[in-house]
Formats: C-alpha cells, sequence, structure tokens
C-alpha cells in the first residue's frame, strides 16, 4: 500500500485539531504541531505535502486552510515567497525565490541580504523587516542587484501563537526588473528630447546654419547608439513639394542604400517609402522576406522603421537595422517612436532656427531703420533749414552741409547693403520663408504665463511678424496691464499662479467685454474646467501647448481681425 502523503496540522484547540485530523486520515498521514515554530521546523521537510490550519472557520476542513501545498499554489506563484525569523534569517521559501537569489548556495538559515549579494536598498523604506516587526504594520521597498535587477520586496509582520509582538516576517519578492528599466529608458529618452531640443538662440548664435545640422545630427547618433542601442541609423526628411524623401543623417548604411531616390508613396519605395506615405510604423522580422525591404545596411536581417511625425504631419522617416533576424521587439517600437517624436520636436524647433537665421539680417535691418528713421528724418530737416540760409552766401559751408546731407541721406542705403552682404548665402534653405502676415503687424498683443519660456517665445515669435507683445507673470498683473493700456489680444494659460484662465477671462472681460481672449493649456490638462466653463462665457479660441508657430500666428490673427470687426460694429 502505498505511503500517504503528510499534512502538517496546526491549531491552539486539542478538540478542533483532532477532529480535522480525523477527517483526513483517508487521503493525508497527519502530522499535528502545537506551535509555529514547531511546525517550521516540520516544513522545511520535503515530504510534508501541505498545511492545515484549525479553528479558521467553522467548517472543520475548509477549503482555505489548504495554505501551502507542494507543488501547488505557493510554490507555482510568479513571485519569490520567503519568511524571515527576528534575525531576518530564512526559515522557508519558495522555488521562486530560490530562483530570484543571486547565490547557487541553499537559501534556508542564511541572512535575507546575504542571497542578494547585499544589494542596494532604494526605498521608499530603507529598513523594510525592521518597521514591519516594530510597527506591526507592511512596509515595502526596492532592492538593485548590479545595474539591471530590481526586485520589489513587501514585508508583513506575522504573530505567532504564545507570542504578544511579531516575532516573524513574511515577504514577498517581486522582479520588477523589466518594467524599471522600461521606466528608466522612457526617463532617458525624455531627457535626450529636452537635450536635442537644446538649441537655443543665444548659446548658438555664432554657428551657421549647416553647423546647427551638424549638432542635431550629431546628437541623434549619439542618443541612438547608446541609449536605444542600435548601430544603424538613417533618417529622411519629406520634400513637400516633390515628396522625395532627402537623406538628413545616415550612418551604418551602405553608399548605395545612402544615395537610393526614394519618395513617400506606398509601393516601389521600400519600407522607407511606405512609412512616409502611410504615417505607420513598420517591423520587418526577416528582410530576405519581406517584400516592401529594400538593401539599406550591409548584411542587415531586420529592420524597424517609424514616421517622425509632429501635429499630425509627417516630416520625414527613422530607420535602424540590425544583422540578426527578429532583432526588434515591440519595446522597441515603442521607445523609437518616443525617440521620434522627440526627433521630430528637435527638428522642428532646427526649421524654425534655420529660417529666423535666414530672416535674421533683413529683420535686423528693418529694426535698425525703424530706430534711425526719427533722428536721420531731423537731421535732414536741420541740415536743409540751414543749407537755405546759407546757400549763395557761404560756398564752403554750403559744400559742407551738402556733404551732411547726402551722407546722411546715404545711411539708410548703406544699412540695407550691410544686411545683405551679412545674410547666410544657402544653396539650398532647409525650409521657405515664410509668407508675411499683415494682419498682425503693430498688433499689441498681452502673453500672461508664469513660465519665462512661454513669454520668451511670445516676443521671438509673435515680434517676428510685427507684433507689439508685452507680458505678464501672473492674472492679477495682466488685470493691472490690461486696465492701463489697450490690447489687441490676450492670450492666458489656464494655470496662472493667483487665478485660474477662467477667472482670469472673465475679469478681463469685465472690463473689455470685447477684448479677444485665447486660453493656453499643456497637453489639454484642465482640472479646473477653465475651458468648458470660458466656453459658456464666450471664449472663442484655445492653444495647446506645445503648439506650431501656424496655430500661434493664426489664432492670433482670428482674434485680432475679431477686435477690428467689434470696433467698427461699435461705431
Amino acid at each position: 500500500m502505498a505511503e500517504l502523503p503528510r499534512i502538517l496540522i496546526l491549531g491552539d484547540n486539542d478538540q478542533q485539531v483532532g477532529a480535522l485530523a480525523d477527517q483526513l486520515r483517508d487521503a493525508y498521514s497527519p502530522v499535528i504541531v502545537s506551535s509555529m515554530e514547531s511546525g517550521l521546523a516540520q516544513l522545511g521537510s520535503d515530504d510534508i505535502a501541505g498545511v492545515c490550519v484549525a479553528g479558521v472557520e467553522h467548517d472543520p476542513v475548509p477549503a482555505a486552510a489548504l495554505l501551502l501545498q507542494q507543488g501547488g499554489l505557493l510554490q507555482q506563484l510568479p513571485d519569490g515567497l520567503v519568511l524571515l525569523d527576528s534575525s531576518l534569517n530564512i526559515v522557508w521559501c519558495n522555488p521562486r525565490f530560490q530562483q530570484l537569489a543571486t547565490t547557487d548556495e541553499p537559501p534556508l538559515g542564511r541572512g535575507f541580504y546575504d542571497v542578494f549579494g547585499t544589494p542596494d536598498i532604494l526605498g521608499p523604506d530603507f529598513c523594510p523587516f525592521h518597521t514591519a516587526l516594530g510597527s506591526g504594520t507592511p512596509a515595502k521597498s526596492t532592492l538593485r542587484i548590479g545595474d539591471r535587477s530590481f526586485f520589489q520586496v513587501h514585508a508583513t509582520p506575522v504573530t505567532c501563537m504564545g507570542h504578544t509582538a511579531p516575532n516573524m516576517v513574511v515577504v514577498l519578492v517581486r522582479d520588477i526588473s523589466a518594467e524599471t528599466l522600461q521606466q528608466q529608458k522612457l526617463n532617458a529618452i525624455y531627457q535626450a528630447g529636452l537635450e536635442l531640443g537644446d538649441l537655443a538662440p543665444q548659446e548658438i548664435l555664432e554657428m551657421s546654419v549647416d553647423d546647427r545640422i551638424e549638432l542635431l545630427k550629431s546628437k541623434i547618433v549619439h542618443y541612438t547608439q547608446d541609449l536605444l542601442e542600435f548601430e544603424t541609423v538613417e533618417i529622411r526628411l519629406v520634400d513637400q513639394a516633390t515628396k522625395r524623401l532627402e537623406p538628413l543623417l545616415v550612418s551604418g548604411m551602405e553608399k548605395l542604400a545612402a544615395d537610393r531616390e526614394l519618395y513617400a508613396k506606398p509601393q516601389g519605395n521600400g519600407v522607407t517609402g511606405f512609412v512616409a506615405a502611410t504615417g505607420k510604423s513598420y517591423l520587418c522580422e526577416d528582410t530576405a522576406n519581406d517584400p516592401l525591404y529594400l538593401p539599406g545596411a550591409k548584411d542587415a536581417r531586420s529592420s524597424l522603421t517609424v514616421p517622425l511625425v509632429l501635429h499630425d504631419h509627417i516630416l520625414g522617416t527613422f530607420n535602424v537595422e540590425s544583422t540578426r533576424p527578429g532583432a526588434f521587439t515591440e519595446n522597441d517600437l515603442q521607445f523609437l517612436e518616443l525617440f521620434s517624436r522627440e526627433v521630430a520636436i528637435a527638428l522642428n524647433t532646427l526649421e524654425l532656427l534655420v529660417a529666423e537665421k535666414l530672416t535674421t539680417a533683413s529683420e535686423s535691418i528693418n529694426a535698425i531703420l525703424r530706430e534711425v528713421a526719427r533722428p536721420v528724418d531731423e537731421v535732414i530737416n536741420d541740415a536743409a533749414r540751414v543749407l537755405e540760409r546759407y546757400i549763395g552766401h557761404e560756398p564752403n559751408v554750403t559744400e559742407k552741409l551738402q556733404r551732411i546731407l547726402k551722407h546722411t541721406r546715404d545711411i539708410k542705403q548703406l544699412i540695407q547693403k550691410v544686411g545683405e552682404a551679412i545674410a547666410p548665402k544657402v544653396a539650398n534653405p532647409p525650409v521657405p520663408q515664410r509668407p508675411q502676415r499683415p494682419k498682425l503687424r503693430s498688433k499689441r498683443i498681452l502673453v500672461a504665463d508664469d513660465d519665462a519660456s512661454v513669454r520668451e517665445a511670445a516676443h521671438e515669435l509673435l515680434g517676428r511678424f510685427g507684433c507689439e507683445v508685452e507680458t505678464a507673470h501672473n492674472g492679477d498683473e495682466a488685470l493691472l496691464m490690461a486696465r492701463s493700456f489697450q490690447y489687441d489680444a490676450v492670450l492666458a494659460d489656464i494655470r496662472l499662479p493667483d487665478m485660474t484662465g477662467y477667472e482670469c477671462f472673465c475679469q478681463l472681460r469685465e472690463h473689455q467685454p470685447d477684448l479677444p481672449v485665447i486660453l493656453m493649456t499643456g497637453f489639454g490638462y484642465d482640472p479646473d474646467h477653465s475651458i468648458v466653463k470660458a466656453r459658456q462665457a464666450g471664449l472663442k479660441a484655445v492653444l495647446y501647448k506645445p503648439f506650431r508657430i501656424d496655430q500661434l500666428l493664426e489664432e492670433v490673427e482670428a482674434a485680432c481681425c475679431q477686435a477690428e470687426e467689434n470696433a467698427l460694429h461699435a461705431e
């Protein structure tokens, strides 16, 4: 007759323990213990099939009482489970915990941290086990082992029979390496995006257009290789007029592939043309059997291509390749899509800077001319009056005055010639000249935002088209300025330090009912429902940060036109 499996019965009621043992004798060989300590000693044996706890429920043999079964629930948990004594030594553990341990030695009897090789404790609780034992409440923390392994530990105190305070800790150990590394990579991509876009005009004022492009390309290659760990990269930009995909950055690609003429078309232009035409990412797991793939990197066996998209506008494509088939995963796709968004923003910033560089000379000339126009006119007028007095009487004085008058009149032409001489010479400008917007010229705009970068951008972008921009740090300051000066339109953030966008909108309208107001919000975040309430009160326009320059200009232009119409109706 086969030996029955042994089952451990623990309880403090002899009558219930005895009744439970009698009911289990047909299927098990009961082992009765009277304390947790003696039960744990038995539990370490391999021939204990399970544990029953008597006196937990009214049913003598509740289903929930079969807590620990060899080969059962706790043995099959995907997380490590371990029982520690008050000295933090391991009394019992399941197989998964043994797999997580970084040592080959048996964990029983060893200190918890010893089996992980003295890991770094990252918190939030830096003494989770002592906290659990001392406070009687659960505690948690995160352990880091090496650079790429992270474990989350949840410690729950246990009070054994015969004790008045917790004297053991049940610890759940979960491997969170994958999600932690993924979050670290996401954070790194976000930081990389900030650095890609770090092309502030004041820092690279002296750089040529080509130098700026090379700076951005070097940053992209650096982050693609070091952060995403992709060795091969190709970026192409769409020529909006011809739909040709012009190479911007090529690293690790064959020359034939780099020089290949491609267009943003779904057929006949490889994976790159398909992605540029459809705006859909494409994961090629086996280049040898993919009908769209055209040879790119040497010995490439798989590729991943994503679109460069900014506000639903396809700027180009970002392609990486590998010599291994199936080298790219869905995570790689997600990371590259996120990184490509940052690249698209950086390219848009570069476009604005290049456009600014190309127009700097003419804008500077216009600014200088505006500044010198009045004094030059005064000099000419004064010289003409003096010349009239001396002409025909003092030839020498008259000759000198005529020279002064000529040189004064030449000043504007000389300024214009100098401006043309210092303008950058670009054979193929990366972006066309932006159209003029005469409706914005000389319009006075008030911008209320506590973000200095937003206020600076408003000066740069709107001032470029002739607007007179003034800014306020908060709502109260904006209201003071609106009461003191006349504005054609107001842009206000919905989260000002001292009031909501709705409150600012209402108070501006109380002072000037027809004043056009545009509310701004980041990524549609509006916890106070300012936009909804302001729309109900008459708000016409909303800008969602980060907004494109053309969106900003269109909204401000529409607001100024509305102000003009209101003024006409008022007359």
